[in-house]
């Protein structure tokens, strides 16, 4: 049992050296680990913050662009429905000038065609008022005079208007 336990002279020997190793390392050496420790420490607590600060400004811009893209939509919507409504008031626009156009021409060709109703009757008038004087004379063998000619085609006249009418 003796080899376990040591002597004292290598005891003392043992401490003492112990002592001096750990004052020597205490004054020298645990500063600047300590220190190197510490800025080790504030470093990853900066990083931890720096990195906490940009997440937070990444959520804000994250934010911000949502909110952005939202108005963007919102504006192209806006933008398209006024497109629709521009659009549509012009296609009733075009679409009343349209109406407009066909009433007018409708009623240009209802008038041209009551002037060449009115011309054409004229006409008629005129012809078969020459045609029965003609036949009357052929008829009767004389000739009738100015006022009586004229009289007969006032009459005849007056009849073919009277038909005209119905």
């Amino acid at each position: 049992m003796e080899a376990i336990i040591p002597y004292t002279s290598e005891l003392l020997v043992s401490l003492v050296s112990f002592g001096v190793l750990f004052i020597a390392l205490w004054k020298f050496a645990l500063p600047p680990i300590m220190k190197m420790l510490d800025e080790r420490a504030e470093k990853i607590k900066d990083s931890l913050e720096k990195a906490e600060e940009t997440r937070v400004e990444a959520e804000r811009l994250l934010d911000e662009y949502k909110e952005q893209l939202a108005e963007a939509r919102q504006e192209s919507n806006r933008v398209i429905e006024q497109g629709r409504k521009i659009a549509e008031t012009m296609k009733d626009e075009i679409v009343a000038k349209a109406n407009e156009e066909r009433e007018s021409m409708l009623a240009r060709a209802r008038e041209e065609i009551q002037g060449e109703k009115r011309t054409a009757m004229a006409e008629l008038q005129a012809q078969v008022a020459d045609l029965s004087v003609a036949v009357a004379n052929r008829l009767i063998g004389t000739t009738l005079s100015a006022n009586d000619h004229k009289s007969l085609i006032e009459k005849f006249v007056a009849e073919v208007g009277s038909l005209d009418a119905e």
